[in-house]
């Protein structure tokens, strides 16, 4: 065997397949007309969150990240800042198991309004709203 085969064995060996993307169901009862998506937050961001959201839908978690269903689409016309994570579907990726549900709301829907979501995140990242930001001639 040459060493660049012995090299490529020891990292295929080391290295975890990745896992199969994880769907956040929504729970018994509830429905979800306008489909879902899921805003991922670093936990520390997330606990600061939760004091200015006027109301939340379903939050899962895992000890590292929470994630937040929102409505299909509420993507469009949105930077998301970062750390955050925007996935379409409600996917958690590279994930061994689904996230635990830490929040469920008082209605049939699951969704956290996505502009007041955003508005929090924001809050807590320093990032000013894309909308607020000035616009500079070309």
């Amino acid at each position: 065997m040459q060493l660049d085969s012995l090299v490529g064995l020891a990292r295929r060996r080391r290295t975890p397949a990745p896992a199969d993307p994880v769907r956040l169901s929504v729970p018994d009862g509830m429905t979800a007309p306008l489909g879902c998506d899921a805003v991922a937050v670093p936990e520390a961001f997330a606990r600061a969150m939760t004091r200015r959201l006027p109301r939340m839908g379903c939050v899962y978690a895992d000890g590292a990240h929470w994630w937040w269903l929102v409505p299909s689409e509420s993507d469009v016309a949105l930077e998301w800042p970062a750390p955050a994570r925007y996935t379409a579907g409600a996917l958690v990726r590279d994930a061994g198991r689904a996230p635990d549900l830490i929040h469920c709301p008082d209605s049939s829907v699951p969704y956290t309004p996505p502009i007041p979501l955003y508005l929090a995140l924001c809050r807590v990242t320093g990032t000013t709203p894309a909308w607020s930001r000035t616009i500079g001639a070309s």
